[in-house]
């Protein structure tokens, strides 16, 4: 079965859409959380997200905080600003599906989080030593997780994974224990501006990283419309 693995969305639609048309044939969909912040496109991304195939979906620190399950003045300014316009803008149907999603999902052998097996809504998994410490907090040989919006692929107990996060973007095949992690849709911090996503082939056992552009000004001119903080348009450019 092809698994379409996604992660920090943050409402931006048009980066989406875009991985979407181009994902090719898969047959579920699984969501490591933050469909929304930041973006100017919440109600939408939530729509489109939950008539995805078999999807799973996990909540990230951004979605709790914009249905009042975490304080969004732990997050910073600019951030708690764009979390209170996405409260004002979240239709009924998108405050229900956040609301029933849950933080952890375990699905045959993989653990699906969106921060860490151990914090799995705030955690930030940004190298090789704090993966190795996340690997006694799962019991399946695969934990996915997102959150940092750089891609990422570790395994338990190999020294060459240690500053694994710029990837080959050709198929891995999985063997051991690994931390992996697709990267984001809809803002990557890896200055690479395209969007990411990955493929995972559970019955060949293999991970495939994938980047695609998109029309990251329509993007921009929708967060100026909507009055959301400009770093957060000028960041797409740039990837950071």
């Amino acid at each position: 079965m092809h698994i379409l693995v996604l992660s920090d969305i943050h409402s931006n639609l048009t980066a989406l859409e875009k991985v979407l048309s181009v994902a090719g044939t898969y047959d579920a969909v699984w969501c490591l959380g933050d469909i929304v912040g930041y973006g100017p496109d919440p109600n939408e991304c939530i729509a489109l997200v939950r008539k995805l195939p078999n999807l799973v979906c996990i909540r990230g620190n951004h979605d709790a905080a914009v249905i009042g399950e975490v304080d969004q003045h732990t997050f910073n300014n600019e951030a708690s600003l764009a979390i209170s316009w996405t409260k004002r803008e979240l239709d009924a149907d998108g405050q229900e599906f956040l609301l029933k999603l849950p933080e952890t999902a375990v699905r045959e052998n993989v653990t699906l989080v969106h921060g860490s097996p151990r914090n799995p809504v705030w955690d930030y998994v940004m190298d090789y030593m704090t993966a190795l410490r996340m690997f006694q907090f799962f019991d399946t040989q695969i934990c996915m997780l997102g959150h940092t919006h750089v891609p990422a692929y570790w395994v338990e107990n190999e020294t060459e994974s240690k500053n694994n996060f710029v990837l080959d973007f050709q198929k891995k095949n999985i063997q051991g224990r690994v931390i992996m992690n697709p990267g984001s849709v809809g803002q990557p911090r890896d200055h690479d501006p395209r969007a990411s996503f990955a493929i995972f082939d559970n019955e060949n056992f293999t991970w495939e990283l994938r980047r695609v552009e998109y029309d990251i000004p329509s993007v921009q001119d929708r967060i100026k419309k909507a009055g959301l903080p400009w770093r957060h348009a000028m960041r797409l450019h740039e990837g950071w």
